[in-house]
């Protein structure tokens, strides 16, 4: 009975894949292959013609949790969204011209955590799990190992140079990946001080909201979310005036988000919280925004409103709108946040999701700036413990089955898979048929080889997309910290400012790009130059 069951039940498997052409006709034609590695290799010889401008603007986009697997899956179900098979579709990240890896270990984790791996790839540190804008010499949540051991995000080298600077996350707005770009905290956790141990209160420690607001003053773009610890203790949330666990949670009593309306009035700024209000501003008349959409996390792009919650591409398009105005150039750190919510929890559907809606926004700010003064990198922080396989045919659903039974528990399995996580089931001693449940819900838990409540990190190295001024410096395989210098180094802030200015201390770079340069060498060792030439 067995066996007919299992011969009853692989040609169904199968029949998803055999219904439609497994691939396009031209593919079995040599010459379309030919054809498109001839236009890529004309494509990447133009690539030795670097971009060596100086980067006025610079855009960090960060997948959270976005290891390669989810990179690849996510390509495929853009594609499927499309009506295509999707291995062959082109995420927007994909067409940048260079690619690196990032090695993601923190000083003390061999798999990191997103705190330290913020820490690294904005303030150019490595550090330890768990803390934000800090060295390696601070000790999680040992308030007394905070002060002394500082360090400054590039978001502040940036507004110290004169650029307008933004923040914008699907998170909490003072979740790990953005608060390292303002805060110095040994412990990610502490959102507010209610989070905090009351002996690091006593101590001086500042809990991360109230840092957002006072480390780096006036901060052009804000969006996120975490309205509750900005509000004092049980003061309601203006959208969920009824759900105490969206009220205000501050002990101190402040109402941050007053004080900054307060400080800010004499400015063109703005508080918003909900898409509505978002999308009513004119940029033009912006110069100051700050946006707190939910009480905690956004919603996943899937089940937020259409109505009142701002997607990412929105919030992006808003950001870059209001931050170009300046004439000197502007930083921005997007972060897709909830990709790593959707992984732990074991929720493949909406984790890819989330991917997906990262690359709309990553092809609205190409849109709305050039390529030839614009730095745009995207990376992630650290991978999940997730995969897809099982030999499945071209155009399988990303979200599908594979094509076969297990040889040893003659069961069905979806393509996608955790190593470990919630979801793994146990059905009278054996594992789960998931035939019998609704494997495509966008909440499906898909199994995992161990039991965990929550999916953990992966310790592969990360992808590193560049385009724009200097992006040739993220090639091979780099330490993760080494991705703020580089861009610092395009746009001639921080520590890498020498190499923008001639011996008399004028400006070079992009001014002299605007001749025929012809240089005389009158003392070699002295470095001495004459140099002379005509406008182009």
């Amino acid at each position: 009975m067995e066996v007919k069951t299992l011969l009853i039940i692989c040609p169904c498997l199968l029949l998803g894949s055999l219904g439609k052409p497994q691939f396009p006709e031209q593919e079995k034609e040599a010459k379309f292959w030919n054809a498109w590695a001839q236009k890529t290799l004309k494509n990447a010889l133009a690539l030795q013609e670097l971009n060596k401008n100086k980067a006025k603007n610079l855009i960090l986009f960060l997948g959270d949790g976005m290891g390669v697997p989810t990179v690849t899956a996510a390509r495929i179900l853009k594609g499927q969204l499309h009506g295509q098979s999707g291995e062959e579709t082109q995420l927007e990240m994909d067409k940048f011209p260079f690619v690196a890896l990032a090695k993601t270990y923190n000083t003390n984790a061999q798999v990191a955590d997103s705190a330290g791996t913020a820490t690294a790839y904005l303030c150019g540190v490595k550090a330890n799990e768990g803390t934000v804008g800090v060295t390696a010499a601070a000790v999680r949540s040992q308030c007394n190992t905070t002060q002394g051991n500082e360090v400054t995000s590039i978001l502040k080298w940036a507004k110290d140079a004169g650029k307008s600077v933004g923040i914008v996350t699907t998170t909490r707005i003072n979740h790990a990946t953005p608060s390292a770009a303002y805060a110095h905290s040994v412990d990610r956790d502490w959102y507010s001080d209610n989070e905090m141990p009351a002996e690091a209160v006593q101590a001086g420690c500042k809990d991360i909201a109230r840092q957002l607001f006072e480390n780096i003053p006036n901060i052009n773009v804000i969006m996120g979310g975490g309205r509750k610890y900005m509000f004092p203790k049980n003061m309601s949330d203006v959208e969920y005036p009824n759900i105490s666990k969206y009220s205000g949670c501050r002990k101190d009593g402040r109402n941050l988000v007053k004080e900054w309306t307060d400080q800010m009035k004499d400015k063109k700024a703005h508080y918003v919280w909900n898409k509505k209000d978002l999308l009513s501003l004119n940029p033009n008349n912006v110069d100051y925004l700050l946006g707190l959409f939910k009480p905690v996390d956004l919603p996943y792009h899937l089940e937020r409103n259409l109505e009142t919650d701002p997607s990412l591409t929105e919030m992006v398009d808003v950001a870059i709108k209001i931050l170009k105005k300046n004439p000197n150039g502007f930083y921005l750190l997007v972060e897709g946040g909830r990709i790593d919510h959707g992984h732990h929890e074991g929720k493949a559907k909406q984790a890819l999701h989330e991917a997906v809606e990262m690359d709309r926004a990553i092809g609205r700010a190409g849109l709305l700036t050039n390529i030839h003064d614009t730095l745009t990198v995207v990376t992630a922080d650290h991978s999940h413990m997730f995969n897809f396989g099982g030999y499945t045919p071209r155009g399988n659903t990303i979200f599908g089955l594979a094509p076969m039974m297990s040889d040893v528990d003659q069961k069905p399995f979806t393509s996608i898979l955790y190593g470990n996580g919630p979801g793994f089931k146990v059905v009278n001693g054996a594992r789960e048929n998931v035939s019998t449940v609704d494997y495509q819900e966008n909440n499906y838990q898909a199994q995992s080889a161990v039991p965990l409540a929550m999916e953990t990190h992966g310790g592969e190295d990360v992808a590193v997309f560049s385009k724009g001024p200097m992006a040739h410096l993220l090639h091979g395989v780099h330490e993760q910290n080494y991705i703020p210098h580089v861009m610092a180094y395009a746009a001639c802030i921080g520590q890498n400012r020498e190499h923008c200015y001639s011996s008399s201390g004028a400006a070079t770079g992009p001014l002299l790009r605007h001749f025929n340069l012809h240089i005389l060498i009158i003392n070699r060792e002295k470095q001495t130059y004459i140099m002379f030439g005509l406008l182009k």
